[in-house]
């Protein structure tokens, strides 16, 4: 049984690529890792890794190990998982990466209902709008909206947000209302995430360069921009519904609105995928499409 021991640290370290954030995600000491490390090549009689002072990777016999180890581990913690199942307890620390207005408003409600099924896990969520790297900060998944980026993460849609532009009444009585997304060139935008909002134009989307004197990353500061009379906002309609049945702002291109934007939930492409994740992601996209 002794040959066993460190396979589990050999494979988190393979897959982390460092001693220090595999320890992190197996929640012990690097020197412990380090110190398995060590004795299962004394045992095996070879170098498993490749070490310098930034990189750890495998040599070409832990490459070979690691495909074989690998499902041995899945397979141990499938078993695991499927205990757990069975008696439907999930325990430890569901840690999400979520950021805008959609995910404080109504992704943390929706994790809120599924902590209330499951008492003994914790959740935890940072709202954070920087890129997280999901391995070495620990993170389960992440809430992600728009078009993503070739990471090599698994993507699930989550919900389609339709856009909408607006401004107040207050700027079209002033400056006029455009006619299409080209008179945008004419006006103060106000800007969020870029300065290149897309349009749909006769079916084909097309990419407008606008420019403002407001800029900034949260929805509530861009929606109360537009309501003072900054501007024109180009965002989720969901930010602008309330505001819009009250009068405070007024639709318009409403032809040329994207309809094909989404959230997505992401996480790493792994073998496999802890049961607090898996339900949780479950829970998050039955929720969003009853």
């Amino acid at each position: 049984m002794d040959s066993f021991d460190g396979i589990i640290e050999f494979v988190c370290v393979a897959e982390c690529q460092g001693f220090s954030t595999a320890a992190k995600q197996l929640g012990c000491s690097t020197s412990h890792v380090s110190r398995q490390i060590a004795k299962l090549e004394k045992r095996l009689g070879c170098a498993l890794f490749a070490r310098t002072t930034r990189l750890v990777s495998l040599t070409s016999a832990g490459q070979s190990y690691y495909q074989q180890c690998r499902e041995l581990v899945t397979g141990l913690q499938q078993a695991n998982e499927q205990i757990n199942a069975q008696q439907f307890k999930l325990v430890g620390t569901l840690r999400v990466s979520a950021a805008g207005s959609f995910a404080e408003q109504e992704v943390a409600p929706a994790l809120m209902q599924f902590a209330l099924l499951h008492p003994e896990l914790s959740i935890e969520i940072d709202f954070n709008s920087r890129r997280v790297n999901l391995i070495e900060d620990g993170i389960d998944f992440a809430i992600r909206y728009g078009k993503l980026e070739d990471s090599g993460l698994v993507a699930r849609r989550l919900l389609a947000h339709p856009m909408m532009a607006v401004a107040s009444s207050s700027y079209l009585s002033k400056y006029g209302t455009p006619v299409d997304p080209y008179d945008l060139k004419d006006h103060s935008c106000i800007i969020s995430n870029n300065e290149h909002w897309q349009f749909n134009c006769q079916g084909t989307p097309e990419n407008i360069k606008v420019k403002g004197r407001w800029k900034s990353n949260n929805a509530q500061a861009v929606l109360e921009a537009c309501e003072q009379g900054l501007g024109i906002a180009y965002m989720p309609q969901h930010n602008f519904l309330k505001s819009v049945e009250q009068k405070k702002l007024t639709p318009i291109l409403e032809n040329y609105w994207r309809k094909d934007s989404h959230s997505w939930i992401v996480y790493q492409d792994r073998h496999f995928l802890p049961l607090r994740a898996r339900l949780a992601i479950d829970h998050l996209i039955e929720y969003f499409n009853r």
